[in-house]
């Protein structure tokens, strides 16, 4: 039997991973970036409603931001502590400044909650504006509460 290898995300520690934004890995020009929005095992994990409708609002804002060309994906990491960035061509001041920018954008100017439609979403009912907004507004204060270095904690 072949033996598999680990994945780079399951070689860190999250006992000392805390919110912030971190460089997940690269892959020529595509930087994975690890938005933590939580704390790993603290039991504090995000609802589904909170990590499905950030996920939607998080996702247009940021493909419509001036990084909307070097957006690959979007989307929530299964154990909802957070989600993975995506961007091609990445410079990790312009990113932070990007995703401070939507986290903004949602906390405080959003009024429409976008794929909210049977057409557009496969779980349409499970949307929710004041939580989209309310996750960003706890995320934005995380990432301004400490310098961000992009790399992981080791203790």
């Amino acid at each position: 039997m072949e033996k598999v290898r680990r994945i780079t995300s399951f070689s860190v520690d999250h006992d000392f991973i805390i919110p912030g934004i971190y460089v997940s890995r690269i892959d020529g020009d595509v930087t994975t970036y690890d938005l933590r929005t939580r704390r790993p095992n603290a039991n504090d994990f995000m609802d589904n409603l909170t990590m499905h409708s950030l996920e939607h609002m998080f996702a247009t804002y940021v493909r419509n931001s001036e990084i909307a060309d070097d957006v690959l994906y979007f989307g929530p990491m299964g154990c909802r502590t957070g989600f993975y960035l995506l961007v091609r061509n990445a410079d990790n001041a312009r990113v932070l400044e990007v995703v401070k920018s939507v986290l903004s954008k949602i906390a405080n100017e959003a009024t429409e909650m976008f794929g909210a439609e049977r057409k557009e979403c496969g779980n349409y009912r499970e949307l929710s504006l004041d939580s989209a907004k309310a996750e960003s507004a706890r995320y934005l204060s995380e990432l301004s509460a400490r310098e961000q270095t992009f790399i992981y904690p080791t203790e």
